[in-house]
């Protein structure tokens, strides 16, 4: 609202000025494999770990950085499923883990040497026992900012809608995603995707008038 100050009128400038809001971006296939290729060019094993199993899981930021080893591994065996506990809703949700990312997170617990006990991805800070969703918005940042994306645009619900949204556009079965995603109401689903917008402009592209 405009106030006023020794009788001038001044407009404030909106918090939201030049800033884009509303649902995060999911990646695009091609824009997967960008970040993907260029974490392994450089050998950065712990954020290619992080990154598959970001894309795997579906997983909100806060549960994916509280896992632990033992809730994807059994010894040094990574399993293709897991299933955790969310925090928000306190529902359990089932995901799969494919080969590439179960190679990855092989090689990461090797790496660091960690036990069945600890913490996936230990924070790097003695403050934290393990990666805060801070630190990992951060982490998703520099991925996006690498391929030449607008950081504003996506965040670490990119890195839970990008598998559900693929899924989505191959299939249309929204029951799937939503079991996927461990949402309790379908609706749920439906605003989180962005579906019924997206569906309408794919159907009125197709009509020519």
């Amino acid at each position: 609202m405009p106030t006023e100050l020794n009788g001038t009128q001044h407009l404030q400038t909106p918090w939201n000025k030049d800033k884009i809001i509303g649902q995060k971006r999911p990646l695009k296939l091609q824009e997967v494999w960008a970040i993907r290729i260029r974490l392994q060019l450089a050998q950065q094993i712990r954020e290619l770990a992080l990154f598959n199993l970001a894309i795997d899981s579906k997983l909100r930021g806060c549960d994916l950085v509280g896992l632990h080893v033992s809730d994807i591994a059994h010894g040094h065996t990574v399993m293709h499923r897991a299933i955790v506990l969310q925090q928000k809703t306190q529902r359990p949700v089932q995901f799969e883990i494919t080969e590439q990312t179960r190679e990855a997170l092989t090689t990461w617990i090797a790496h660091a040497k960690l036990k069945d006990g600890q913490f996936l991805f230990p924070s790097r800070k003695h403050a934290s026992p393990h990666l805060s969703t801070r630190q990992y918005a951060r982490v998703v940042e520099c991925w996006v900012i690498s391929i030449g994306l607008d950081p504003s645009a996506y965040g670490t619900h990119t890195m839970r809608r990008t598998k559900a949204t693929l899924i989505y556009k191959r299939t249309k079965n929204l029951r799937a995603v939503q079991l996927l995603l461990g949402h309790t109401k379908l609706e749920s689903t439906v605003r989180y995707l962005g579906i019924e917008v997206d569906d309408a402009l794919e159907m009125a592209e197709q009509t020519e008038v």
